[in-house]
């Protein structure tokens, strides 16, 4: 397809390791090893991170005959290109990113959300700034990974101050490059999420400039190709009902799941604990009025000439009433 020739060198680099990783787990690797694996893409917040540490998920699958290869990729946009490669089944992102691979055309399937935290990412400028609001930012640079959830969470706050997307700079970075912008300087501003920005406020003394309050915070998303979500639907429940049963336990042990997970994530406890307690976690289906909700979100992108074409979110929804049954009596 004419729009994938548009992908990074970079993440065609990563793609390639990803699709070498891939060919053994679906051959079920080294021997004794189960035939079936699910290969899963986490970021290190989420609720798919702390599964990994609990281990909980490879139980619940374990009858169904599955292990699990899990793949940590810095940010939504890369895992997205992977299940685009097939070099994942799984994975979960923000809302931008499924956006963004829609309209590469991209061939995945929603299949649960989250409510997202009205203060899990902010706008960030140095603690000795003199920009002080949104509107502020007008003609700045700006450090942020394109197509992420931060790119919406700047969309929305400049058009909040009356700005639009072109009065500013965009600096399109993934978060380690763009913390490492941010230090030196190069930018103005850095848009991003937790753990990331968590972390900046610990050690750099960010101050935060705006979040999602007074925002209308959109969902995060699970996604799957669309040919494992059709043939497995037993699995994609199995997943989903696991995240929601490992969300409640989650909102009401914040310090417990980070004593947990910062071993694993090699990051400070504290830290860890500020992030998890940002996001209300609630795993749900995907409802009709989550996608009107995703579809706000797409034709923003649109209207801001940063998405190639209209889009229709309810195109790309995986829908299946013996799992949405199963989420909404937990």
């Amino acid at each position: 397809m004419v729009r994938h020739a548009r992908y990074s060198l970079q993440l065609a680099a990563l793609l390639a390791a990803f699709t070498t990783l891939s060919a053994t787990a679906q051959t079920g690797g080294n021997a004794g090893e189960p035939a079936k694996v699910l290969r899963i893409g986490y970021q290190k917040s989420g609720l798919l991170a702390i599964l990994k540490a609990q281990g909980s998920l490879d139980e619940k699958l374990k009858p169904l005959g599955y292990s699990i290869k899990w793949f940590e990729f810095p940010a939504g946009p890369q895992l997205l290109e992977a299940l685009n490669a097939n070099s994942i089944d799984f994975g979960y992102t923000g809302a931008p990113p499924p956006v963004f691979a829609q309209a590469s055309g991209v061939r995945f399937v929603y299949v649960g959300a989250e409510p997202s935290g009205s203060h899990a990412e902010a706008i960030l400028v140095k603690g000795d700034s003199p920009l002080r609001s949104v509107a502020d930012l007008k003609g700045k640079r700006v450090a942020l990974q394109k197509g992420s959830s931060s790119n919406y969470l700047i969309l929305e706050a400049l058009k909040k101050a009356g700005l639009r997307y072109e009065d500013i700079r965009p600096v399109y970075l993934p978060p380690a490059d763009a913390r490492a912008a941010f230090e030196s300087g190069s930018v103005d501003a850095w848009v991003i999420w937790d753990p990331y920005y968590a972390s900046a406020q610990q050690a750099l003394k960010a101050r935060t400039l705006a979040d999602y309050t007074e925002l209308n915070a959109p969902y995060n998303f699970y996604e799957a190709t669309r040919d494992f979500a059709q043939q497995h639907p037993d699995v994609i429940g199995a997943i989903l009902g696991q995240l929601r049963t490992a969300g409640l336990w989650v909102n009401a042990h914040p310090v417990e799941t980070a004593a947990l997970i910062a071993p694993k994530v090699g990051l400070d406890q504290k830290l860890v604990e500020t992030w998890v307690r940002r996001y209300p976690y609630g795993t749900t289906a995907v409802t009709d009025e989550i996608v009107r909700s995703q579809q706000i979100v797409a034709d923003a992108f649109y209207g801001a000439n940063l998405i190639p074409a209209k889009i229709t979110v309810k195109d790309s929804v995986w829908q299946n009433r013996e799992v949405t049954a199963a989420l909404a009596a937990k």
